[in-house]
Parts: structure tokens; C-alpha cells; sequence
């Protein structure tokens, strides 16, 4: 039987100062003054259209993403969540977070952002070296990310995620050391660290940067780095993330283990466990601020649904489930999928003779050479 996972709420603010070049989220540069009263209108208007898929359930975890959701002045944050208060059951201690990027950190803001409610801030730093943000097209340099931080950490947050990339145009092994010693400065509780890729339809795919490096060197970069990582206390729990003890992101851990979401806002994907109909629904909205603001709150505001086959589930389980260190539960699989384990079988099987996972009872793990080729683990359960 398929069983209700947890749930979160996602919620997409799509502007930002300069759309970056490795960039390939759905974010908009943002010119004159954003309609962010109308956006709040529109976000709540989403949320009660949505509502009847979600009816009574509690809601774990709440995340601003982007674009750039710091862009939104905390007023705006502030009645958005007490409109989805109204409208959900939020659970005790809640984990609210919210993207930000340092070049729009101003001085009150982080306070304001406390009081509406958001307990976790997640910084898109990058990199510490100015010539490395440069190349990236960010609009802070690494001053400003130090001093944004801090003002972070005098508004009261102690929670903050630092998102960190490597294998950066012109980087060296030791300036990827460096990055992360300068976010251990700040005591991050959790550290985001991930290669640079060039993702289809962004300006670095078309025009690629010079001085990307080798694989081999990214491979140094990467394992030098995981040990500075895990030295300085923070433990892996998925491919690119790692965080002190009780300080892992519920929100991203509940994608990963493949429970539902609500996604409103612009180009908003969402996913939904309708236990009753034994189906899992997804369902995404309009891309375009501009399409979405005139038609949030009705049918015409989804870009689409899509109901995700029997045939289909294990390959989504396991594109999710296989970058967590720890692996999956058999028994989770069965509960989330609504399938039985031995509909997979043939495929474990094959992946434990490669040395990709270890099963040992009803525990799923990668190996760390599964890890490594962890598109190749989740290409066995692609099926017909």
C-alpha cells in the first residue's frame, strides 16, 4: 500500500539582480519595482487552489527559493506565512528557510526576517575569492559575504546553510582549501558543496568558461575538501551536503527521501502522495512572473500535471534516495512507492555485484565507489 509521506511547502520567488551564467533555476532579472504585494496575493491565491490535495496535513518544513527571495522585503514574508498559517497546519518548531544572496543584504532586514517567522537562512556565497565571483557573474564580492553573514548572526540566527562551489574557472586546489576555511570562520551549521556544472540552456554551456578544471583536479578538489569537511565536524549526508550533528536541512532530506511537497510561486513544481487514489500526482506552474501573477489561483496557472506510473516510481525513489550516505529502508521503498520489493530485486542485485550498494536486511546503502557513479546505480531502475 502506498502511505502519506511527510509534507513541506515550497514557495518560488523568481527575480533576481542579474541572472548568473551557470544559472539554469527559473529566475528573471528583476527591473524597476517588483510587484511583491501583488506576488503575496498571487502566492496565497496558488496555495488555496492547491489546498484540497493537501487537506489536513501537517507541514514540516517551509522553503523560500529562487531567484532571490531576499529581494522580498520582510513585510511581504511576514503576511505570506501568516496566510499560510491560516491555511495549513504548520508542525511545532517548524524549519523555515530562505535563500539569500549577499549583494541584497541590508541592515534590518535579517531581523525583520526573524520575526516573520524564518528560523534558517541559506547564503549563496560560492566562492570567497573575488576573482572566482567574478568569473561567475556574482553581484557580492567576498566583503560583503562575510559582512552579511554577520549581520545574519546579529539578528539571532544561529541556523545558516553557506552554499559553496568548486572546480570553478581558474581555481586551484589550494583556493577551493581557502573558500572553506573562510566559511568555517563564520560557523556555518551547514555547508552546501558542489561541483560547477554547465547545465544545458545557460551562457556557460553555450560559451564555456576558460580555465575550468580537468577531472582529475576536480577529483583532488573534491576529496581534499570532503576531509577538511568532515575534520572540521561536519558529516555527509548527502552527495553535496554536510552539516554539524542535528543540524541536517529537513526540507531537502524530505525530497530526498521522496516525500511530497506543495510548490507555489512561478515555475513551482510540486509532489503529492493522494493515498485514497493510491497515486502520486505531479503537478508545476507557470514559468513567467508576468503569465503567472494573471492566472495564480486558477487552472489555467498550472503548466501541467502529470501522474507518475507504477513503472516509473522506482526510478524516481532511487534518483532521490541514492544521494543520502545513509541509503533506504526496503520498507520505505514499499511504503513510498506502493511496491514491493521485489519488483526491484534484479536490479539491487546487479548494482551490489558491481559494488555500488551494499544490502545488508532491509537497509539500501551506496558504497563509496556507488557514490561516485551514482547516475549509473539510478540508470538500472529506469526499466522499459
Amino acid at each position: 500500500m502506498l502511505t502519506t509521506p511527510p509534507l513541506s511547502l515550497y514557495v518560488h520567488v523568481p527575480w533576481c539582480v542579474r541572472k548568473c551564467p551557470y544559472c539554469d533555476f527559473n529566475s528573471h532579472e528583476g527591473r524597476g519595482e517588483l510587484p511583491f504585494a501583488a506576488y503575496v496575493d498571487a502566492l496565497l491565491a496558488d496555495l488555496d487552489h492547491d489546498l484540497p490535495l493537501v487537506w489536513g496535513r501537517v507541514v514540516h518544513s517551509v522553503f523560500f527559493g529562487g531567484g532571490t527571495p531576499s529581494l522580498m522585503p520582510p513585510e511581504f514574508i511576514d503576511r505570506f506565512l501568516q496566510g499560510a498559517s491560516s491555511r495549513l497546519r504548520m508542525a511545532p518548531g517548524c524549519e523555515i528557510t530562505l535563500e539569500t544572496n549577499p549583494g541584497t543584504a541590508e541592515h534590518g532586514r535579517f531581523g525583520g526576517y526573524r520575526a516573520a517567522g524564518v528560523n534558517r537562512l541559506s547564503f549563496g556565497i560560492q566562492s570567497f575569492d573575488d576573482g572566482c565571483l567574478k568569473r561567475l557573474g556574482r553581484i557580492h564580492d567576498a566583503a560583503q559575504a562575510d559582512a552579511a553573514v554577520k549581520l545574519a548572526q546579529d539578528a539571532g540566527f544561529d541556523n545558516f546553510n553557506l552554499d559553496l562551489m568548486y572546480a570553478l574557472p581558474g581555481q586551484t586546489l589550494a583556493m577551493a582549501e581557502r573558500d572553506l576555511e573562510r566559511a568555517f570562520a563564520l560557523q556555518p551549521t551547514h555547508v552546501s558543496h558542489y561541483q560547477l556544472t554547465l547545465e544545458p540552456n545557460t551562457v556557460f554551456a553555450a560559451r564555456p568558461p576558460a580555465g575550468i578544471p580537468a577531472e582529475d583536479d576536480s577529483w583532488d578538489m573534491q576529496e581534499h575538501c570532503q576531509a577538511m569537511l568532515a575534520a572540521a565536524g561536519y558529516g555527509q549526508y548527502e552527495v553535496s551536503a554536510y552539516a554539524q550533528p542535528e543540524r541536517q536541512c529537513a526540507h531537502n532530506l524530505n525530497y530526498w527521501k521522496y516525500g511530497d511537497y506543495l510548490g507555489i510561486g512561478a515555475g513551482a513544481h510540486a509532489k503529492i502522495t493522494l493515498g485514497s487514489e493510491q497515486d502520486i500526482l505531479r503537478r508545476w506552474k507557470l514559468k513567467h512572473p508576468t503569465a503567472y501573477l494573471a492566472h495564480a489561483g486558477t487552472d489555467a496557472a498550472i503548466g501541467g500535471d502529470e501522474r507518475i506510473t507504477l513503472q516509473r516510481r522506482p526510478f524516481e525513489f532511487m534518483l532521490n534516495a541514492l544521494r543520502l550516505v545513509d541509503g533506504f529502508s526496503l520498507t520505505r521503498f514499499e511504503a513510498s512507492t506502493g511496491l514491493p520489493r521485489a519488483q526491484i530485486g534484479a536490479q539491487l542485485a546487479q548494482a551490489e555485484a558491481n559494488g555500488w550498494l551494499a544490502i545488508e536486511a532491509d537497509l539500501v546503502r551506496p558504497t563509496e565507489l556507488g557514490r561516485r557513479f551514482t547516475n549509473d546505480v539510478v540508470a538500472l531502475f529506469l526499466g522499459d
